[in-house]
């Protein structure tokens, strides 16, 4: 009897828009801070998709023409769950005239929640936003501190896991195994362990096996697709000198 041999699924693919993946109404999780470390190609295909009625979890909205600015041109995004949106005039725009709906996390709060979620934690507790807006609605309790013994109150935040997850890494194996480039490593590892189907956008692909496995950042199991792809890493302000 001839001896059967493991063979990790393909994960590599040419095409951005494959079938089957993408629906109205997800939840989509992207990576990456501020224009550093977006999977700025794979938002442009989840663009031209036409889904709509998305919810995206990400620290920033994007700029007005780039990054997630993009789908909310296209009056894709239904709902931003972030931490940070001030560069998009877009984005206010629609928010202060109530067609977006917007849920506001304090930047430690929401990378929590997506760690959580990838976790499989369904909520926790923090004292970030207590007595604040962030806690209007939200259930609060007291506990004593493990650092002090004093009694704090602490407001319930709830893990999130979406649909999709969109990344980008500097490196991949044919198994999907990542690596990450310096700032690019905020938000996306744990972007890329909250979802069900996750995508990554790359600068390179190597060999598998190529990959020192104390150089991994994200495990390729986590990984469902991989697509490499020309990056335009656009700056978000540019600051020179006067001379």
């Amino acid at each position: 009897m001839a001896t059967k041999i493991y063979q990790e699924p393909k994960k590599c693919f040419s095409d951005l828009r494959e079938k089957g993946i993408v629906h109205d109404g997800m939840m989509c999780m992207v990576g990456g801070f501020g224009l550093c470390g977006i999977p700025e190609q794979l938002i442009m295909a989840l663009r031209d998709t036409g889904a709509t009625g998305l919810t995206c979890v990400s620290n920033n909205a994007g700029v007005d023409d780039w990054g997630l600015g993009l789908l909310l041109q296209s009056k894709q995004i239904k709902k931003m769950i972030s931490s940070y949106v001030g560069e998009n005039e877009e984005f206010a725009r629609q928010f202060l005239s109530n067609e977006l709906e917007v849920e506001f996390n304090p930047q430690g709060t929401l990378a929590e929640r997506v760690r959580a979620g990838g976790a499989g934690i369904p909520a926790f507790y923090t004292a970030t936003g207590v007595g604040t807006i962030v806690a209007e609605g939200k259930e609060t309790r007291t506990f004593t501190t493990p650092n002090g013994g004093q009694e704090r109150t602490f407001v319930m935040e709830t893990g999130l896991f979406g649909d999709l997850a969109l990344v980008k890494a500097a490196k991949a194996d044919e198994f999907g195994n990542l690596v990450y480039h310096r700032t690019a490593r905020n938000f996306n590892p744990e972007m890329a362990c909250a979802a069900k189907f996750v995508i990554a956008e790359v600068d390179e692909i190597v060999p598998a096996g190529s990959l020192d496995p104390d150089e991994i950042h994200t495990p390729g199991n986590y990984i469902d697709r991989v697509v490499q792809t020309v990056s335009e890493k656009r700056i978000e302000q540019r600051t020179v000198s006067a001379s």
